[in-house]
Order: C-alpha cells, then sequence, then structure tokens
C-alpha cells in the first residue's frame, strides 16, 4: 500500500494543507506567547520564523527556493533581524526588490493578464491612426512601469502587427499607408517601453543601481513613492513629445481614420472572454502591490516600521505561490515559471 503512487500523492497533498496553515500558525504562537528566560526577542523571533520555514520545507508546501524568500519578510517584520542584514546573507535588497516585481511581472504573462490591459487602454483611448499609436505608447508605457522594458515590448509587438495587418489588407486604405503606419507604431513600442521605464524604482534595473549608488554614497534611501512623485511626470511630459514628434513631424499620414480599426480592437478585445479567476487574483495582487509601494513611506510605516520595498515585493510574489487556481490543483505561479 505505502509504494502505490496513488496513496502517496494524496499522502503528499494531505502534508502540503496541513503544513500551509501548521507553519504560520507555529510562527505566531512562538512570537506571542513562547518566550522562555534567556531568550530575547530578536532571538524568540528568529526561532518563530525558523520554525515556520522547517515546517514548510519538510511538508514541501511551497518550493524550498520560495520559501528560503520567507526570512526576508518575516526577520524585518518580527525583529529578528534588520532587512539590509538579512538580504545580505542573498546579496543587495534591491536585487531582491527587482526580483519581486519580476515574479509579479511573470505572473501577469503567464495568465494574459497585460493583453488584456494593453487592449482595454488601447480601446478607451480611441482608434484613429494617431489615437491608435497613442493609445499603444499609454499601453505599452503603463506596462513598463511594472515589468521590463524589453519584455513589454515582445508583449506588445504581436499586437501591434496584428493591428498592421488589418490596415494592410483594408480595401479603403491609402496606398503605403500601413507602411507608415508600421514605421511608426514599432517605433512608438519601442520608445514608450523605454520611457514607462524611467516612471517607478522597479521600472528598469538602471534605476535600482542608481538608487544603490545614492544609498551607499550618501546613506540616502530612495523610497518607492519618492521616485514615483519625480518619475512619473517625466515619463508622462516625455511620452507625450515622443508622441508629437511620431505623429506630426518624423511621420505624415494620408488618412487620420483607421478604416475598420476599432472593430479589429474590438474583436481582439472579446476574443478575451470575460476576466478569468486568475487574472482576478493576480490583478488584485498587482495592485495591491502597487498601492503598499506607494503609500508605504507616509502610511504603512505607522503600522510596521520595518516594512521596505523590497519586503512589500517579496512579500506580494509569495503570495502568487500560496494563491491557488480556479480548480485548486496547482497554485497561481509554479517555481519552474
Amino acid at each position: 500500500m505505502y509504494e502505490n503512487p496513488l496513496f502517496k500523492t494524496v499522502v503528499a497533498m494531505l502534508a502540503k494543507n496541513i503544513g500551509r496553515y501548521l507553519g504560520p500558525v507555529l510562527f505566531f504562537l512562538t512570537l506571542w506567547f513562547f518566550h522562555p528566560p534567556g531568550l530575547n526577542p530578536a532571538s524568540n523571533a528568529v526561532l518563530a520564523v525558523t520554525l515556520w520555514i522547517a515546517v514548510w520545507w519538510i511538508t514541501e508546501t511551497l518550493p524550498i527556493a520560495v520559501t528560503a524568500l520567507l526570512p526576508i519578510v518575516l526577520f524585518p517584520l518580527s525583529g529578528g533581524m534588520d532587512l539590509t542584514t538579512t538580504t545580505a546573507a542573498y546579496g543587495h535588497k534591491f536585487v531582491f526588490l527587482i526580483m519581486g516585481g519580476f515574479i509579479i511581472a511573470i505572473a501577469i504573462e503567464k495568465w494574459n493578464l497585460h493583453r488584456r490591459i494593453a487592449l482595454n487602454i488601447i480601446y478607451f483611448i480611441g482608434t484613429d491612426i494617431k489615437k491608435i499609436i497613442l493609445g499603444f505608447m499609454v499601453a505599452t508605457a503603463f506596462l513598463s512601469m511594472w515589468i521590463s522594458n524589453t519584455a513589454t515590448s515582445v508583449m506588445m509587438l504581436p499586437i501591434g502587427i496584428v493591428i498592421i495587418k488589418q490596415l494592410k489588407d483594408n480595401p479603403l486604405t491609402a496606398e503605403y499607408e500601413n507602411l507608415i503606419f508600421g514605421k511608426a507604431l514599432m517605433l512608438a513600442i519601442a520608445y514608450s517601453a523605454s520611457i514607462g521605464g524611467i516612471a517607478t524604482l522597479i521600472g528598469t534595473p538602471p534605476n535600482m543601481v542608481m538608487a544603490g549608488i545614492v544609498s551607499q554614497t550618501y546613506q540616502y534611501e530612495i523610497s518607492f513613492l519618492e521616485w514615483f512623485i519625480f518619475g512619473f511626470p517625466v515619463m508622462l511630459l516625455l511620452l507625450f513629445i515622443c508622441w508629437w514628434y511620431l505623429t506630426r513631424w518624423a511621420f505624415t499620414f494620408k488618412q487620420n481614420t483607421f478604416p475598420g480599426g476599432r472593430a479589429e480592437i474590438l474583436r481582439l478585445r472579446n476574443d478575451l472572454g470575460k476576466i478569468t479567476y486568475e487574472q482576478k487574483l493576480v490583478t488584485t495582487v498587482f495592485a495591491l502591490a502597487g498601492i503598499c509601494w506607494i503609500s508605504r513611506s507616509f502610511l504603512l510605516q505607522k503600522f510596521f516600521p520595518a516594512i521596505d520595498d523590497t519586503i512589500i515585493a517579496i512579500f506580494f510574489a509569495l503570495v502568487l505561490f500560496v494563491l491557488r487556481t480556479k480548480n485548486k490543483n496547482e497554485s497561481i505561479l509554479q517555481w519552474k515559471e
């Protein structure tokens, strides 16, 4: 019986489900109620975190590598060790801020949420030739605020090609208009991916390098909100200048209307169907992460003084491994992904 594959699978699933709740329960019980003489609060916090991690490792509730990231969140918040000391055992904390952002981005890509976001932005802004280019630029810049510039460009490229093909195949299109539009749209996607990365601290790795140099040289940490207050207006200004240049200076269009453009974008939107359960979960995690990053310095730190942008990134990345799909047979995100 013990060698039966079905029996082993059932036991493994049961162990994971027990471990999922036993780890956090042991953590809070140890942190709040277990205070033996001679054990200081920091040591008590480390013990509590160790118990949680040990349970999840033994039961394999999450992939071992994912569980190993828990100290980045739990040590600073429980008082075991500060974030800088904790992440020094892994690498620079900004590396993990980027990593957390990338994990959230992978979930967005996996569940096709980026396509839904992009098509809705384009449809909302308008569907004449210049407005379509603006819609693509806004959608690309928005995605690039959270996802790497290269990945964003690759995501938007297939949508752009479909729209260009629609213009080419329409008999009402002026001669060579699709070639002019295609060049303008491809450049618009490329430029707006780079421009969008300026807006947030995790938008592109050079932003993190800059923040790291400032932190090491001047002992001043640039928060997510501080960077956003500076970077977002600059992004909007550059995006408008780029759009104006591409549509009014670099390229001249013979027709302003896009024959069949609105219908094609509507078709692409309809092909996506209703928003799925998994997309709703990823959207919620994505939105909560953004809200926490923006509100950390003036709100969250009043309740959790040790909280940091890196903790927020890793926490919500871990949440994606804990949340289950609608049929409950797998996590929203797998470690191999």
